[in-house]
């Protein structure tokens, strides 16, 4: 095996060291006055953050018809449960709309919320469903969490919510 690999990558040197070129003849000249760039420089515009949910709407349809994603409820609540519990609902939807549904990310407002949602075009008139899992651990008090659904309707996203009240363990 790592004959191999070494045969191939001897290869594609060799095929890629055929083709040399003289670097100064690709300068282009009328760049002199551009200052190399300082690698030192820190870009006061780089963000480190998680990436955002694609709030934009999906582009119209030629024909004009949008699907639509008509929840048969948009919030749950869990009631009282535990820390530590993992619980999860279904929100079923309906199609509505004059097209087929297309999602393409459900994203929580915390990582302790996962969604799960169809991968597959879901026709106008049927259903789907999207199972939502919340892990309570660490976790205690009042909580409302956001799932946020990116698809093809015309406002591009549907969000839902689950709340709950988490029990702390009792102290002895």
């Amino acid at each position: 095996m790592k004959k191999v690999t070494l045969f191939m990558l001897s290869a594609t040197m060799l095929i890629a060291s055929c083709k040399k070129e003289d670097a100064s003849s690709k300068i282009d000249n009328s760049t002199q006055g551009v200052a190399p760039a300082d690698p030192n420089a820190v870009n006061p515009e780089a963000k480190i953050a998680a990436p955002e949910v694609n709030t934009n709407p999906a582009p119209k349809p030629a024909d004009g018809k949008y699907p639509q994603m008509s929840f048969y409820e948009k919030e749950f609540d869990f009631g009282g449960i535990n820390q530590g519990d993992k619980v999860e609902h279904t929100f079923t939807f309906k199609n509505t709309g004059e097209a087929d549904l297309i999602i393409s990310d459900a994203r929580a407002s915390c990582g302790c919320t996962v969604p799960e949602y169809p991968k597959d075009p879901i026709k106008p008139g049927e259903e789907g469903k999207l199972k939502v899992t919340f892990n309570s651990a660490g976790k205690s008090g009042h909580t409302m969490k956001t799932v946020t659904v990116t698809c093809n309707t015309e406002k591009g996203v549907e969000t839902i919510n689950i709340k709950t009240f988490i029990r702390e363990p009792k102290k002895q």
